[in-house]
């Protein structure tokens, strides 16, 4: 969907230009609602892809493992050093 947008995009540019060249009104009218068609598609690919966004990284089997291990599953917590402070060192 963003190809498409990108494509309107460039389309629009190309009728701003002729409109400009040839002082027509009908393809500045051409630029505006080629613009008006894209600026749509990356509206409605932005909200759909913010809600799927949600559900599809929201992993119920990790957010219970990932308070026991500290992050990820499978990943070892970071090693300590001497001079290291955590907020249990108080």
């Amino acid at each position: 969907m963003l190809v498409v947008t990108l494509v309107l995009a460039a389309v629009g540019f190309g009728l701003l230009v002729i409109a400009l060249m040839t002082g027509s009104v009908l393809w500045a009218w051409g630029c505006i609602a080629v613009c008006v068609v894209g600026a749509v598609l990356l509206l409605a690919s932005a909200l759909g892809g913010r809600s799927s966004a949600e559900g599809e990284w929201a992993d119920p089997r990790s957010v219970g493992q990932a308070g026991a291990s500290g992050g990820r599953p499978g990943r070892r917590p970071p090693r300590r050093r001497p001079g290291d402070r955590n907020s249990s060192d108080r």
